[in-house]
């Protein structure tokens, strides 16, 4: 058999996950930013993905040549395509899921604060559309730095009176893909049965790995947990030094809000046990929103998941990020009331 045939062949398995789509629900998906470096293979994962019936890409510019094209692909869901912002309310209308991942990527010397900068707005402006189109949505929150631009969303839904905390998640799935990666490499495991809880926030120190409660357990030395947990934190820099200036990790990125976003499909039509780790509204902590696992339902969050029994190193880095944390917050919060 020739590899592509066979490559091809294992896509379309995986792209039916043994679903029938006679079997599911209807559901729309809309993602925001679909022509972007992250928005185009996203959109190229969710038509391969049987829960979706409609998707609807949307950016400022480009996106009819991206729908065209994933178009093409015989899967099940039907693509549309809309650009600039008076086509914003069609993309949206009838939303089961948006997926945001709008805005700037960050380059090499480039700080988060530059970040929040430029993408604050766009999340502020997006998000305010949402509230008037499809106030129901489960949002998927990927623009950059999640850890303000999700306090950004809650406040600007507020504002609009439709604020439903289960239904605002900011898609923290990349730190556990890296996590699980690069633990299965340290402990010879097959990576595809790894699992590691990662919680805190989505940037630097924020992003705690709980490698002392991953499976399979191996028993690794502190010095190696300590390296690993540094390498998940600096994953996002790792690539970006990678690529030079001529990106960040946007493929990674691509295959993590997938990943995500099935869940939350999955949570909707009913399937159930569905857990993932999240950035939401929390209370597990002192802090408004936090990461931890979080089990998915029809209603979005259906509970948040304490920590368990953390390391002690584990507990140092959680008192460490929480201030740094915390900032992060208040900056979203103080950014979408003054603006």
């Amino acid at each position: 058999m020739r590899p592509s045939i066979s490559i091809a062949r294992s896509v379309h398995r995986v792209a039916r996950r043994s679903y029938s789509s006679a079997s599911v629900p209807e559901r729309k998906v809309a993602v925001l930013g679909a022509a972007g470096g992250i928005g185009q293979p996203l959109a190229l994962l969710m038509k391969l993905n049987p829960l979706v019936s409609h998707l609807s890409l949307y950016d400022i510019a480009g996106t009819p040549g991206v729908a065209a094209d994933v178009s093409h692909i015989n899967t099940r869901s039907e693509v549309k395509g809309y650009a600039g912002e008076e086509q914003l309310a069609q993309a949206l209308e009838g939303a089961d899921v948006v997926i945001i991942p709008a805005g700037v990527p960050r380059k090499p010397g480039m700080t988060r604060d530059d970040l929040f900068n430029i993408n604050a707005g766009i999340v502020k402006g997006l998000t305010t559309a949402i509230a008037k189109y499809c106030p129901n949505a489960l949002i998927n929150m990927i623009s950059n730095p999640v850890n303000s631009t999700v306090p950004i969303a809650a406040e600007v839904l507020k504002k609009a009176g439709k604020y439903d905390e289960k239904r605002l998640f900011g898609v923290t799935t990349l730190d556990v893909v890296r996590a699980k990666t690069f633990y299965a490499g340290k402990a010879n495991a097959n990576v595809a049965e790894v699992n590691v809880p990662v919680v805190g926030g989505h940037a630097g120190i924020t992003i705690l790995p709980l490698f002392s409660q991953a499976t399979p357990t191996a028993n690794l030395p502190h010095d190696v947990i300590k390296a690993l947990t540094k390498r998940t934190q600096d994953g996002g820099t790792e690539v970006v030094e990678a690529k030079a200036g001529k990106g960040s990790a946007t493929l990674s990125m691509a295959y993590a809000g997938a990943i995500f976003a099935d869940a939350c499909l999955k949570g909707l039509n009913g399937v159930p046990d569905v857990v993932e780790c999240s950035f939401v509204q929390s209370s597990i902590t002192e802090l408004p929103f936090f990461a931890s696992k979080v089990r998915l339902g029809k209603n979005g969050v259906e509970e948040v998941l304490g920590l368990g029994n953390l390391s002690d190193f584990e507990q140092e880095g959680l008192q460490s990020l929480i201030p740094e944390l915390k900032s992060s917050i208040e900056k979203g919060i103080k950014f979408a009331n003054q603006s």
